[in-house]
């Protein structure tokens, strides 16, 4: 039978040791987010719908997107035992120079509208960290201010070809005046894709009172208080705003962009180029064969087309065909730093984290954008150190096994399928006609019951 006795004094006293109030509320707030998601949760309470929406949605039904998320969550990865990982290395070299983590912050547009600290936070966040920022042709900020804000760091810039030609071309100089390293050419934005809670949220650039969201600002008045009490919004390559943030790249952006653009850009360009958007092993090849400093396998977070490819799901097959020595980088549906590794282990060099800053930016500006950093740093060091490797080197595709939900159809299935069905001549009568739509959906089906079994 236990004894009983009763408590010393010293012995009570050393159990209600009380913690330290902390009087910031930013703080307390940042210092409760032990994941993106918490830090996702925190934004979208503090951020006006229209403007939470706009960065945290993507194109259409948000397929693409949540398959991105799923092929992540969707990693078995393999440990190794008795593999001590005390000191884990994180650095890497990527496109000529150092980077303290093998993730850098993606180009992201109109970012003051969310948070009106905006690039300004990212960069400084950035260089602080050792890691690159890069400034997207749609920013808010100036590609000068930019550098005054990393000016020791390194600084990428994000270049879309307009419709007028010499925009871009003078945006592309300003950047290498200004000494940012590298160029980001993104060429999977011919036109908008159709980002429906931004329409149905009435999202316009500049944001539009109405009374809906007047009636969204009434718990959430810093934000509004920090946007009117701040510079108004710029933007270096529109020289009007008024609508929707497709509008204005329908009206920007020239879908006739090719090769031949590229060859223009590569000429002025003194730095590294990087091409981003890259979708398929075909493009990934002939760009690396044209001599490109690198690629991003990207279906631009899920923004554009909507069941665009996963670029996770491809990144083996194109590391495969290029060669491990080629630069592929990888971005769309980073939430987590075991998303990085497992994109390190299958041969990506590089990876990029766009909406993961912004919830942080959103959640408490330049502290929050650090708080995105540390987070993804942690996770990334303590799943290292439990697959038992002590650098990115030693990850490679026996750490990781990619899981799918979503088998494609053979394209022997289909090719058959579409083989055996009736082609109705051009003179058939109707009733002919009407027989060759029963074969062909017949075909149809036989062709998605194969694809079940």
């Amino acid at each position: 039978m236990v004894q009983r006795q009763l408590p010393q004094v010293r012995e009570l006293a050393a159990l209600m040791q009380f913690k330290k109030p902390q009087l910031s509320a930013k703080k307390r707030r940042l210092d409760s987010a032990l994941t993106i998601q918490d830090l996702r949760r925190i934004a979208q309470r503090r951020t006006p719908k229209a403007a939470f929406d706009y960065t945290d949605g993507s194109a259409e039904g948000e397929i693409s997107l949540s398959r991105a998320r799923q092929a992540f969550e969707d990693v078995e990865f393999h440990p190794g035992i008795l593999r001590p990982a005390v000191d884990v290395d994180t650095t890497c070299q990527i496109l000529g120079g150092p980077s303290a983590l093998p993730f850098g912050i993606a180009p992201t547009g109109f970012t003051r509208l969310m948070q009106t600290e905006g690039e300004i936070a990212g960069a400084s966040a950035a260089g602080a960290a050792g890691i690159p920022f890069t400034l997207s042709t749609l920013g808010t900020t100036s590609i000068e201010d930019v550098k005054a804000a990393n000016r020791t760091g390194r600084n990428w810039f994000q270049l879309y070809v307009m419709r007028d030609r010499e925009i871009s071309y003078g945006l592309a100089r300003r950047a290498a005046a200004a000494g940012f390293d590298t160029l980001m050419f993104t060429v999977d934005t011919p036109i908008a894709g159709a980002r429906l809670r931004d329409k149905r949220n009435g999202f316009s650039i500049p944001p539009a009172l109405t009374l809906r969201t007047i009636v969204n600002a009434i718990p959430r008045p810093w934000w509004w208080i920090d946007f009117l009490t701040t510079p108004p919004l710029e933007f270096a390559s529109l020289s009007s705003t008024g609508g929707t943030v497709g509008d204005l790249l329908d009206a920007a952006m020239d879908p006739t962009i090719s090769y031949d653009d590229l060859a223009t850009i590569r000429g002025m360009w003194p730095g590294k180029i990087v091409i981003k958007g890259v979708q398929n092993v075909e493009d990934s090849k002939r760009l690396i064969d044209l001599g490109v400093d690198g690629i991003v396998l990207s279906n631009h977070g899920g923004r554009q087309l909507d069941r665009a490819p996963v670029p996770f799901w491809l990144l083996p097959d194109v590391v495969r065909e290029v060669g491990k020595d080629a630069t592929v980088m990888v971005d769309t549906g980073i939430m987590n730093g075991a998303d990085i590794v497992a994109s390190v282990a299958l041969g990506a060099k590089f990876t990029l984290i766009g909406r993961a800053y912004l919830y942080g930016l959103m959640a408490g500006g330049r502290e929050g954008v650090d708080k995105t950093i540390d987070i993804l740093r942690t996770q990334l060091v303590r799943t290292m150190r439990l697959l038992g490797v002590s650098s990115l080197e030693e990850l490679n595709p026996s750490h990781v096994t990619q899981l799918t939900r979503l088998m494609p159809v053979s394209r022997a299935m289909t090719e058959a399928a579409d083989a055996s069905t009736p082609r109705p001549r051009a003179s058939a009568s109707r009733s002919r006609a009407g027989t060759s739509s029963k074969a062909t959906a017949t075909a149809k089906t036989t062709s998605a019951a194969a694809a079940k079994k």
